[in-house]
């Protein structure tokens, strides 16, 4: 099922989600909701919070070589922590809760990172590039930060007027 995403300035975003203690078919449907609404909205990540589930899940599915997004490709992170940061890059990033805004962000370049799985399995992982770009920006979710806070303080100010004269030209 498609859920609706919620976008800044909800306050919604700012919650600090928590961990998951039911690996059962609760889970399971939000995370194959999160993969539909994801998929619906053109993402390539997406927390549950961003659907206003404030529990420590996302999932991630970025395009493959041929700018495909396959579902066996689907990545779903319950409970993540990251263990090791290392080196640091810089990557244009978008988010659905902050629709048609992209700007700059510095982040860690490769990363390690632990997580369970749908079915509690816990996993080990290292990552570098998108991947690794797209997990942090998914987590920064879970703790209720937005990617837009790591900008610097006259870009951030020029988003939020650009945003306020956005929102006041819907309505």
């Amino acid at each position: 099922m498609i859920r609706e995403i919620i976008t800044y300035p909800n306050k919604i975003l700012k919650q600090k989600s928590r961990d998951v203690t039911q690996f059962d078919a609760t889970l399971h449907t939000l995370l194959d909701d999160m993969y539909e609404t994801m998929m619906a909205k053109n993402g390539i990540g997406l927390a549950a919070i961003q659907i206003a589930e404030p529990l420590n899940a996302l999932i991630i599915n970025l395009p493959d070589e041929e700018d495909k997004q396959r579902k066996e490709n689907l990545v779903e992170v319950i409970n993540p922590k990251i263990l090791e940061m290392d080196g640091t890059t810089v990557y244009t990033e978008g988010c659905l809760s902050v629709p048609e805004y992209y700007e700059d962000v510095q982040r860690a370049e490769r990363i390690k990172v632990s997580f369970c799985d749908r079915h509690g399995n816990e996993k080990i992982y290292e990552y570098d590039g998108l991947m690794a770009i797209a997990f942090q920006h998914e987590c920064d979710h879970l703790k209720g930060e937005l990617f837009i806070e790591k900008l610097s303080y006259l870009k951030r100010k020029k988003f939020e007027k650009e945003w306020k004269k956005k929102l006041k030209g819907k309505k």
